[in-house]
Formats: C-alpha cells, sequence, structure tokens
C-alpha cells in the first residue's frame, strides 16, 4: 500500500537521457523531458528521479531499480543503453537480460513502463565513414533490444526516429546527442500521448521554442564539457573504435574480393 493516497508515483531511472542532460531550468540545473511529463498529470504527482550522467544497465539494475522500487512507483521511465554501446566491452546480450530484469520486477509490483529508443547520431555528427557503420551497427543493437523487450513485455516503446523531424538541429543539445529544450519537449508530448492511450490522466506539454544559442557559448560548452569527455572516452573507447574499423575495412575489402576469388575459397557458412 502506498502511503500517500490519491498522489501518482513517477520514477525514472538511467542515464543522462534520463537525467535531463540539454535542458536547464532558471538555476541551471537539468530538468529535461521527464520534469515536463511529471507537471503534465492531471493527479498530483510525486516524481523522483534516480538517473545518473554515464550509468549502464548493470547500474541501473543494481542501484538505482531498488531505489525506484521503494517509492512503489506506478509509472518508471527506464532510459539506458547509450553509455552500454560506448564501452569496449559491449554484449547486447547484455544488455538484455539487465533490461530485461529491470522490466520484469517493475511489472510484477504493477507499474506502468516507459523507454524511448536511441536515435540515429549519424544524422546529426560528422564522423568518418568507418566511425559512422560501426557506430550504426552499436546504435541498431540497442534498438532491437528494445524492440525484443517490447515484444515480450506490455512496456511503453518511444520510437524516437518516427518522430517528424526528430533529427532536425534546433531539437539537439550542441553535443548532439541529447535533446535540447525543446528535443525534450517533443519527447515529453509523445511519452504523454502514450500514457493518454494507456488510460493515465495527462495532458500534452506545450512546445515552447528556444532561441538559438551564440556560437561563443557553443564553444565555451565543447572546452568546458565536450573536450574533457573525449579525453576520457579516449582511453576506453577509441582503442576499441580504431580495432573495429579496422575489421570493418577489412571486412568492405573482403566482401569486394569475394566475385573475384574462385569458388572454392570462399567460404560458405
Amino acid at each position: 500500500m502506498k502511503t500517500e493516497v490519491g498522489v501518482l508515483h513517477f520514477s525514472v531511472i538511467g542515464d543522462s537521457a534520463a537525467y535531463g542532460i540539454g535542458d536547464l531550468d532558471n538555476e541551471a540545473k537539468p530538468r529535461g523531458w521527464a520534469w515536463y511529463v511529471a507537471q503534465n498529470f492531471l493527479d498530483q504527482c510525486r516524481y523522483e528521479n534516480y538517473s545518473r550522467p554515464g550509468a549502464q544497465s548493470d547500474e541501473v539494475l543494481q542501484v538505482q531499480l531498488p531505489r525506484a522500487i521503494g517509492d512503489e512507483p506506478d509509472i518508471c521511465a527506464v532510459i539506458v543503453g547509450g553509455n552500454d554501446l560506448l564501452r569496449n566491452g559491449f554484449h547486447p546480450e547484455k544488455l538484455y537480460q539487465n533490461l530485461s530484469s529491470t522490466c520484469r520486477e517493475l511489472l510484477s509490483r504493477g507499474a506502468e513502463i516507459v523507454m524511448v529508443e536511441l536515435h540515429d547520431p549519424n544524422q546529426l555528427l560528422r564522423l568518418p565513414t568507418l566511425l559512422r557503420r560501426v557506430l550504426k551497427r552499436r546504435v541498431d543493437a540497442v534498438n532491437a533490444v528494445y524492440r525484443k523487450i517490447e515484444r515480450e513485455f506490455d512496456v511503453i516503446i518511444i520510437s524516437t526516429r518516427s518522430i517528424a523531424d526528430v533529427h532536425n538541429k534546433k531539437n539537439w543539445h550542441i553535443d548532439r546527442m541529447h535533446p535540447g529544450p525543446l528535443g525534450h519537449q517533443i519527447l515529453a508530448r509523445e511519452i504523454c500521448q502514450q500514457l493518454q492511450g494507456r488510460g493515465w490522466s495527462v495532458t500534452l506539454p506545450e512546445l515552447v521554442d528556444q532561441p538559438a544559442e551564440a556560437r561563443s557559448k557553443r564553444l565555451i560548452w565543447l572546452v568546458r564539457n565536450g573536450l574533457p569527455w573525449f579525453l576520457k572516452r579516449s582511453l576506453d573507447l577509441l582503442p576499441a573504435m580504431l580495432l573495429l574499423m579496422l575489421l570493418e575495412a577489412g571486412s568492405i575489402v573482403l566482401n569486394q574480393l569475394k566475385p573475384a576469388l574462385p569458388k572454392d575459397l570462399i567460404k560458405v557458412d
């Protein structure tokens, strides 16, 4: 039994995409789509966000989930996977195991679950061709896990790439990996629409366009935040990405050579 009768409990667990990076309030604190959703419930809402920038699915399952369960949430958003794919030891099977265990626990307690697929960062970032191919494969692998979860469990999945004009740069933060203020509002509307379809009493957040940031402000952000993040990730991700890019190049060369090779030299699986 909830101690607050008549109060809707909305909890959020996950990584920086759940934390609100890209949308700051008047005190320069992250706000994000989850905050907009919480403000639009017609019932009184108790909103708790346990997400953390940099979190992976292991942390969500082992650390954040127990905290969220303590709130006995009616609705719980589970947003994670982006950091898993940016690590050397990324395994979609492990991500699936963590997410399925998380969802199973929440569903057993009667919670509605909301999840959000990853967008296509190649639509927003200028990357070398080989790196684009590697990134696409990993992002698609994460989204495939989400779709498998959707088929197996009764959860709400937001298909980010199906949102109209989703990759318009005005919707995105300067890092192109997180929504900007308008993007967070758009995502909140999509989630609220899905919740309405499930019978929850919630209105749709208004979309308030934001003026474009000055170039100087973007450059300051890159120096203060983007560069340190890149250097930190270079110690972990860059060596793996270089290896994967070499393997990708080898695969391309092999596929080009196959038609010219004698049939008995081509391995048939």
